[in-house]
């Protein structure tokens, strides 16, 4: 079975679904395209136009959290926890943190005032995970699940804010959440996840957009 993953250079759907594809062992290829200019192959091929895209052989599967479900389906063992209700209620947490996904996209893209609201929502939602993590060094204790592989991208992209702002967005005062981030990013299968100097890339792409955040970063190189 060949798999090829097609998205672009920052997309943190793909993200997750490449983090379970390193931690499952499973041999694929990436491909990256502009999001902006779509290449027309790309376009004949997916139904809504989105990335992440799953090449399996010569059939299609799209949207995330079905590629994500396909890789563990196809692994030798799950990337879930056993219990049919834990497995829910990760399912259930993994459906919410989806959502700040867009609060860090206005944090990015946002003018102060859409700033400031996208950083309340922001951090109202990492309350609520806060106090949804259970004991231990990851969400279900000391196993890697796919929750964990879920949340990894809104971390990462967290870190690196954080590390280009002087801390505008630290996340100190939660302390659970906090551990369980550094957990997480210390993994060599989510440092994995991404290409060499996405840290720059990234930068890059909060500069170009102009907003808030930009006029925060602080003058380093990267």
């Amino acid at each position: 079975m060949k798999l090829e993953l097609i998205s672009f250079k920052l997309c943190p759907f793909a993200q997750r679904a490449i983090i379970i594809l390193n931690t499952q062992k499973i041999d694929f290829e990436i491909t990256y395209i502009n999001p902006m200019d779509p290449p027309d192959w790309f376009k004949a091929i997916s139904p809504t136009g989105q990335v992440p895209l799953l090449k399996v052989d010569d059939q299609i599967v799209f949207e995330s959290s079905v590629i994500t479900e396909f890789i563990n389906d196809i692994s030798s063992t799950s990337i879930h926890p056993e219990d049919v209700i834990t497995k829910a209620n990760n399912r259930s947490w993994i459906a919410f943190s989806s959502s700040i996904f867009d609060d860090l996209f206005g944090l990015v893209t946002g003018d102060e005032d859409k700033f400031n609201a996208s950083k309340t929502s922001l951090f109202a939602k990492l309350e609520k995970l806060e106090n949804a993590k259970g004991d231990g060094t990851f969400f279900n204790g000391e196993s890697f699940n796919m929750i964990d592989a879920a949340l990894a991208p809104i971390f990462m992209r967290l870190a690196w804010m954080n590390e280009f702002t002087d801390n505008a967005l630290s996340i100190s005062e939660f302390k659970t959440l906090s551990a369980w981030s550094d957990a997480i990013l210390a993994i060599k299968e989510v440092q994995t996840s991404v290409i060499d100097g996405i840290d720059d890339v990234y930068y890059s792409n909060i500069e170009g957009r102009e907003g808030h955040l930009s006029t925060l970063l602080v003058d380093e190189e990267y």
